[in-house]
C-alpha cells in the first residue's frame, strides 16, 4: 500500500509538471484606427480601449469606435513618442530624443482632465526607449547611454516626479551598446523586479530585483555586435521565467541568435528555435493564462505563434506590426505604420 501511495504522488508530481500546450491556427486582425503615423507604443485598458503615443506629437485613447486625440508641442516642436504608461489616475507619454519630455496626463477613466510636464532632459545624445510602472506609485523609464551606463530614471511618488539614477549605481555598458526604442517592450516587471534589454555592440540584460536600487548585467546568446543587432524585446511571465527576442534589422530573415529563454531570472540564456523560423521580431509576449506555453512575436515580417514555450513556431499572418499588448488569453491590440488593430487568436 504504502508503494502504491508513493507511486501516486510522484505520478500526480509529473502530472503537474507538464505543461499543456496551446493552440491557436489563425488570428482575426480588425484595425480600429488608422492615420498616417508610426505607433510604436500602446497601453490597453480592456478589450474595447488602448491608450498609444506616437510620432507628430499624437497621444489618444482608443475608446470603442472613437478617437480621442491630441497633438502635444514643445515649442514650436512636435515631439515623436516610443513610450507610454499608465497608473491608475494617469497616463504618461516620453519623447525619445533632445529634448526628451515626460509628460503626465490625468484620466478620469473616460477623459483627459489636464496634462504636466513631469521631467524634461536636454542633450546631444538622449534617447528614451521604453517606461513601465511596477505599482500605483513606482515607475522606471530606460534611455541610451550618455556616459557609459543605460540612462534610467525612476518615479516613487506616482509619477510626479523623476529622478536620474548616478551611473556610479548602475553596470558599465560598452561603446556602442544601447538599447531599441522599438515597441516599448525592452523593459520586463514582475514583482520588484525590472529586466532592460540592450543591443547593437553587446547584446545584454540588466536585472534590479529592488526596484530600481540595486542593478546586475548577464550576458546573452542573441546575435550582436552590429548597430542592429540584438534584443529588441524582452517579457517575463514570473519572477525567473523569461524570454527575448530581436535579431538583426539589417538583414530581417535571418533567424540565428535571435531568440532566447532563461529559468534563473536573467542569469544565464538559452536559445530557442535556433535557425528556424521566425527571423526578426520587435515585440515578443507570453500569452496570459498558458504557463508560458503560448507565446506570440509580432515584427514588421509578420506575426507569429509558439504554443510549445518557443520551442517550435508557426507564422500565423504576414501582416507587420512593431507592438503587440495582451488584454487576455485571445485577445490583443497591435500597433504599426499607420494603424492600431485588434488582434483575436483562434483555434
Amino acid at each position: 500500500m504504502r508503494f502504491l501511495i508513493a507511486l501516486f504522488a510522484v505520478t500526480l508530481l509529473f502530472s503537474c509538471e507538464k505543461k499543456t500546450e496551446v493552440e491557436f491556427n489563425s488570428v482575426e486582425i480588425t484595425p480600429v484606427f488608422i492615420d498616417s503615423l508610426s505607433i510604436r507604443a500602446i497601453q490597453p485598458l480592456d478589450e474595447s480601449r488602448v491608450w498609444f503615443a506616437a510620432d507628430k506629437g499624437k497621444v489618444g485613447l482608443i475608446d470603442g469606435d472613437t478617437p480621442k486625440l491630441a497633438v502635444i508641442k514643445y515649442g514650436d516642436s512636435l515631439l515623436h513618442f516610443r513610450s507610454i504608461a499608465v497608473n491608475k489616475d494617469a497616463v504618461f507619454v516620453l519623447s525619445i530624443s533632445n529634448p526628451a519630455v515626460l509628460y503626465k496626463i490625468g484620466f478620469n477613466g473616460t477623459d483627459a482632465t489636464n496634462i504636466e510636464e513631469v521631467y524634461t532632459e536636454k542633450g546631444d545624445n538622449v534617447f528614451y526607449d521604453s517606461m513601465k510602472f511596477w505599482n500605483e506609485n513606482e515607475g522606471i523609464a530606460i534611455g541610451d547611454p550618455i556616459e557609459n551606463c543605460m540612462s534610467i530614471i525612476i518615479t516613487r511618488d506616482g509619477g510626479n516626479t523623476w529622478e536620474k539614477l548616478s551611473c556610479d549605481n548602475l553596470p558599465k555598458v560598452e561603446k556602442g551598446e544601447a538599447a531599441f526604442a522599438a515597441s516599448n517592450s525592452n523593459i520586463a516587471i514582475f514583482g520588484d523586479n525590472a529586466w532592460v534589454a540592450t543591443g547593437g555592440r553587446k547584446s545584454r540584460v540588466l536585472h534590479t530585483k529592488d526596484k530600481g536600487k540595486t542593478w546586475e548585467i548577464f550576458n546573452t546568446p542573441i546575435v550582436q555586435g552590429k548597430a542592429m543587432t540584438g534584443i529588441f524585446s524582452i517579457d517575463f511571465r514570473d519572477e525567473n521565467n523569461g524570454i527575448i527576442f530581436g535579431g538583426n534589422w539589417e538583414d530581417k530573415p535571418y533567424n540565428e541568435g535571435n531568440k532566447a529563454i532563461t529559468k534563473d531570472a536573467g542569469k544565464t540564456w538559452k536559445l530557442i528555435a535556433n535557425g528556424k523560423e521566425p527571423g526578426y521580431r520587435s515585440s515578443v509576449k507570453y500569452i496570459p493564462g498558458t504557463e508560458g506555453q503560448g507565446i506570440v512575436a509580432v515584427g514588421s515580417p509578420g506575426i507569429s505563434f509558439s504554443g510549445d514555450g518557443g520551442k517550435n513556431w508557426k507564422e500565423l499572418s504576414k501582416e507587420g506590426f512593431f507592438a503587440i499588448e495582451f488584454v487576455s488569453d485571445s485577445v490583443a491590440f497591435a500597433s504599426g505604420n499607420n494603424r492600431i488593430s485588434k488582434l483575436v487568436f483562434k483555434k
